[in-house]
């Protein structure tokens, strides 16, 4: 895998980024460790987590993702040879990440706090990439993306963008962070932090971690261009649309310990019409002689501004055809016939 630089850092990664937000809940240690073993074997050398994994959030089970892949770097004597990001939560009402149950902020308290608990859980002493899960500010909808806006009312209460950046510059400044990143945000969010760090500051962030798949390429209507100007990398993640662009949902199938059968939390794909437009990916994979899921992936991984795109298989048995897309040859007719599909279905799974 030729390696791509993120942003204007000097974190080189590969193209493909193992997620992990099932450990500890859909997948027990011991397949994580097997996941982790065989992505690495590869030649994966970024992984990445969050404080609020696994998914779906439950105060028994927060933090067990971190903890799982600390124990595995540990365990296998890797952490100087990966690359390793995760995440802070954003503005939210759960009271079980903060020791005194306030509900989560993007001050400078909490951002310590947050920091200092996922050092201890990843067993190391700094992080590659911190990235702020989603903004504190209140936003038009989640992935604050849209394709149709949602009016809002800011809060009153929400932490100015200045004290957030700041409080990742101190963190760069005392070794406990390298690099700094956003995920679920927008243009106006990009931009905001930017120029708060062309001010003096905070860090300029180097990438942003958003959706981005077949089905939702609203990346591209803003964020692409700033990306672009301003070297930002994009970390994508559910390129397979959270499971749905594999083709085993298809024709209302449930197949057992699936996501949806364990969680039923996949509605971000199941809106108007989004039942067609991944039948018809489905079908391009296919009419191409691919793997659904190499050609999705293969997809995020051949679009630009694309540093490095996130797979988060559950099972050891579903890396395969995820680490396929690395040796995949993304053709100019594979990109005509989906950018032809994606002006027949636009963005039906923002």
């Amino acid at each position: 895998m030729q390696k791509r630089r993120l942003g204007r850092s000097d974190l080189v990664v590969t193209p493909l980024c193992l997620g992990t937000m099932t450990y500890g809940q859909q997948t027990g240690q011991n397949e994580a460790f097997a996941i982790l073993d065989r992505a690495v074997g590869f030649g994966i050398d970024f992984i990445d987590t969050a404080e609020m994994y696994p998914v779906p959030p439950k105060r028994e089970t927060q933090g067990a993702t971190e903890t799982i892949v600390g124990d595995w770097l540990a365990a296998r004597g890797r952490r100087n040879k990966v690359i390793l990001a995760t995440k802070v939560c954003g503005r939210g009402t759960n009271d079980w990440f903060r020791d005194d149950g306030a509900p989560t902020r993007l001050t400078r308290a909490q951002i310590f706090q947050a920091v200092e608990k996922s050092l201890r859980r990843l067993r190391t002493d700094h992080i590659d990439l911190y990235q702020i899960h989603w903004p504190d500010r209140v936003v038009s909808d989640w992935g604050t993306m849209p394709t149709r806006f949602k009016p809002f009312v800011p809060a009153a209460d929400e932490t100015a963008v200045e004290e957030t950046a700041a409080a990742f510059a101190e963190l760069i400044a005392a070794g406990k962070i390298r690099h700094f990143g956003l995920s679920n945000d927008s243009p106006y969010g990009l931009m905001r932090f930017i120029a708060a760090a062309e001010a003096g500051v905070g860090p300029r962030p180097v990438s942003v971690q958003n959706a981005y798949s077949l089905v939702n390429r609203t990346w591209e209507g803003g964020l692409a261009e700033i990306a672009l100007r301003e070297e930002i990398g994009l970390l994508p993640y559910s390129p397979l649309a959270q499971g749905y662009l594999t083709g085993k949902y298809r024709n209302g199938a449930l197949p057992a310990n699936s996501r949806k059968a364990l969680f039923n939390r996949l509605q971000r794909y199941e809106k108007p019409h989004a039942d067609a437009a991944i039948g018809a990916y489905v079908d391009l994979a296919h009419r191409f002689g691919a793997d659904p899921v190499t050609f999705a992936v293969a997809f995020a991984m051949n679009q630009p501004t694309v540093a490095s795109v996130i797979i988060g298989p559950s099972s050891e048995g579903q890396l395969a055809s995820n680490l396929a897309a690395a040796e995949f040859t993304w053709t100019e007719d594979m990109q005509a016939a989906a950018d032809d599909l994606h002006q027949r279905f636009g963005n039906p799974c923002p």
